[in-house]
């Protein structure tokens, strides 16, 4: 009975493996085959973020940010823009929430094309502006809260389904802002996106 369950395993995992090495040999991956497009990405974001007064004081924003790249060349660099908007409903312990919104633009590098896999990393920068009772009303310690400059320095990794359409697997980005807060003037923040990108 051993015997037979033995046999019987060996011929499945036979044809597995050659099942997958004819999918490979009928859909090599070719690089070179693979165009520069432009590209929207619509994703949902979560930032790890710290309050103004300088220490940590950190807490949760959860939003969402819309990239857009154009492709330059041969498609190894891409201009890009973002705009991302992330809201907390209530900052640590002091019950003031806070809405932050980053404008940036730059370069992105898109280290190899492949049929697969799309992984990138860019350089952004631009303008924050942030609102809520953090920064207004009975708080207006930050003066420059309506513009501030924006950093955005990350990278990530999309899933090419079809010709049209990736999915944006993960993207890791830090995110710094200068908004006045009485000490160091600047706040770190960690941005996680994933979502779906449309190519044209």
């Amino acid at each position: 009975m051993r015997l037979r369950i033995n046999r019987e395993f060996a011929l499945l995992f036979t044809i597995a493996v050659a099942s997958i090495a004819r999918s490979a040999a009928q859909s090599p991956v070719q690089p070179a085959s693979v165009k520069p497009r432009a590209e929207l990405a619509l994703d949902y974001s979560y930032l790890r973020s710290n309050a103004p007064q300088g220490s940590c004081g950190c807490f949760n924003m959860n939003g969402g940010n819309a990239t857009f790249a154009w492709p330059l060349g041969s498609g190894e660099f891409a201009l890009a823009g973002d705009v991302t908007i992330a809201h907390a409903g209530t900052v640590s312990t002091s019950g003031n929430n806070l809405t932050l919104s980053t404008f940036t633009a730059g370069v992105r590098y898109l280290p190899m094309k492949s049929r697969s896999f799309q992984p990138f990393g860019q350089v952004l920068a631009g303008l924050a502006h942030s609102s809520g009772t953090l920064v207004q009303g009975a708080n207006p310690g930050a003066a420059n809260a309506g513009a501030a400059f924006a950093g955005n320095f990350g990278g990530g990794l999309d899933l090419r389904l079809n010709p049209r359409f990736s999915i944006r697997l993960a993207e890791a980005d830090y995110l710094l802002t200068t908004f006045d807060n009485g000490t160091n003037n600047h706040q770190n923040n960690l941005r996680i996106s994933a979502g779906v990108v449309i190519h044209f």
